[in-house]
């Protein structure tokens, strides 16, 4: 018989990934009018990509995208592209067909809509019945890393000795703690916390700690129980972050994962360019150049 954990996940490898893809991206306006932002792209491929890529890399076999309306390009993204394949064959560019066949093959993938915007803990509870029973990713648009292991691979290796919800975490200034959802809790290994609190946007006197979740999760069958019969807040909406405040309520654990590596937030535009200049300084293609022209601009 299977170990069962306090969480009831008996121990479940995890082969999922959900990716909540359902936002209106406001902030990269005029950009986003007609395309998601999750499709904007960072030196040669859209955000999106490389959290899929970094979600394989990690053993994930399925990826779940909650989509909303104008999100096609997502799915167009992922899907065999005949048309284009057969151009790139007639034109001999053998390494792009590589390239573009490579992304439709990376992984099985399912879309489910959130028919209207009621929240992250919503939007994740269109993907119940994709999961079942099984711990799963939770993967949001705006956290790229750039790290030797991948992030998600960090939070695995940490559920696999944990075998509860884990929120992966960053240190950030005090002064910016007001953004995040900002953790409280103790350390009880290296870039392990036992988290005992999760305060959403605090001012920097009043914050906790300096540590915040990014937007990369593991959550187990138990935090889809409580979004499911949990009551819509006062904003009319659903909030993975008060499904994990009952959860704490309940004396079930959920720790933090530090990550190693740099975060790359792209959610605003300011963070979006550094994000793009940071890895177009290690791409192969184009590296060397753009490190000379912003020597240039000094």
């Amino acid at each position: 018989m299977p170990k069962t954990t306090p969480n009831g996940n008996n121990g479940k490898k995890i082969r999922k990934a959900i990716l909540p893809v359902a936002g209106f991206g406001t902030r990269f306006l005029p950009a986003t009018k007609a395309q998601p932002k999750e499709m904007l792209p960072v030196v040669d491929k859209p955000a999106i990509q490389y959290l899929v890529e970094e979600a394989v890399a990690s053993g994930i076999k399925e990826i779940i995208f909650i989509t909303g309306r104008g999100k096609r390009a997502i799915e167009d993204h992922f899907d065999v592209s005949y048309e284009l394949e057969d151009t790139l064959v007639e034109k001999n560019k053998h390494e792009l067909l590589k390239e573009v066949q490579r992304i439709s093959s990376l992984a099985k993938f399912s879309y489910v809509r959130q028919p209207k915007p009621l929240g992250d803990g919503h939007a994740l509870l269109q993907a119940k019945h994709l999961v079942g029973r099984e711990p799963v990713v939770v993967i949001f648009g705006d956290c790229l890393y750039d790290s030797k292991v991948p992030t998600v691979k960090q939070l695995i290796d940490t559920y696999e000795k944990y075998h509860a919800s884990i929120i992966g975490l960053a240190k950030i200034e005090r002064k910016e703690t007001s953004k995040f959802g900002v953790i409280d809790g103790k350390q009880i290994e290296h870039k392990v916390y036992g988290i005992s609190d999760i305060v959403e946007k605090p001012a920097p006197e009043k914050a906790p700690s300096t540590l915040v979740a990014v937007g990369k999760y593991i959550i187990t069958p138990e935090v889809f129980n409580i979004i499911e019969n949990m009551p819509f807040d006062k904003s009319g909406e659903k909030r993975l972050a008060d499904a994990f405040a009952i959860l704490l309520k309940k004396k079930l654990p959920i720790y933090g994962r530090v990550f190693d590596g740099e975060w790359l937030d792209t959610g605003d535009k300011f963070n979006f360019v550094k994000a793009t200049i940071k890895l177009g300084l290690k791409h192969p293609e184009i590296g060397e150049k753009l490190k000379r022209f912003i020597k240039e601009l000094k």
